[in-house]
């Protein structure tokens, strides 16, 4: 990969991290990386291929500094540059309340969700700066505005995000911009396994567009703050109006 542009996308086998690397695909040659699903992620490569583009699939689990270390040199090795560094792996890994909470789970919880999200924006600084008015994408979620009470250290995990991203902003400007997307209930394997079909109904009804959101909709969300280049420090929410501010 010399000279065209670049997108690294991290847990893109499925969800909202296909979708991105699907909607991306049709101008960016793209890195996958996936932890588990190789047949999800290698369909996601060919559906890009088949559009006349270009994808490399590397698997790493982001929940360790080796996981994290492996991507990065894969990108190094086949990458003169990055443009751009979607940081999307994240799980809620299980849901537990307060009264359930153990070491463990928390460490769990921060490593994927947040440790990685941190070492993978400073292991790519050095391919970000060789870019062409290179950007971060960080995921946040919903859970980081009304706290998940049924999942605290999730919703904490996702506030840290957050604000990693407005500093990071902060820290990196002018040079390369950092946003996050926050999204709501989505459609995708991720609430497929964790959220009831009676807890789904109900955030349906609470939402005011009265639908689910799709992957989709947060890949153009995604896709919308990489080309302005005016936002940086912003987190945009993709959640059908269930969470205003």
């Amino acid at each position: 990969m010399k000279s065209e542009k670049i997108a690294l996308i991290t847990g893109a086998s499925k969800g909202i991290g296909a979708a991105t690397a699907r909607l991306l695909g049709k101008e960016y040659e793209i890195i996958i990386n996936y932890n588990s699903s190789q047949k999800d992620v290698e369909a996601v490569a060919d559906s890009i291929v088949s559009g006349g583009g270009n994808a490399r699939l590397i698997q790493a689990d982001l929940s360790t500094e080796a996981g994290c270390r492996k991507l990065h040199e894969f990108a190094s090795e086949n990458c003169d540059h990055l443009d751009v560094l979607v940081n999307n792996a994240g799980a809620m890994v299980a849901q537990k309340t307060v009264e359930d909470l153990d070491w463990p789970y928390m460490e769990k919880v921060f490593e994927l969700n947040v440790y990685s999200v941190m070492m993978m924006s400073r292991l790519c600084l050095p391919l970000l700066r060789k870019g062409i008015k290179p950007c971060i994408i960080n995921l946040s979620s919903i859970a980081m505005r009304h706290g998940a009470p049924r999942s605290p250290a999730y919703g904490a995990a996702k506030s840290a995000v957050d604000s990693f991203s407005r500093g990071l902003a902060g820290h990196l400007g002018p040079d390369i911009r950092v946003n996050a997307v926050a999204p709501g209930v989505i459609d995708t394997p991720f609430h497929d396994e964790l959220t009831p079909p009676e807890v789904k109904k109900t955030m349906i009804e609470k939402t005011p567009l009265k639908c689910l959101g799709k992957a989709e909709d947060v890949a153009s969300a995604i896709e919308f703050l990489i080309k302005n280049e005016f936002i940086t420090g912003e987190t945009i929410d993709v959640n059908g109006g269930l969470y205003v501010r």
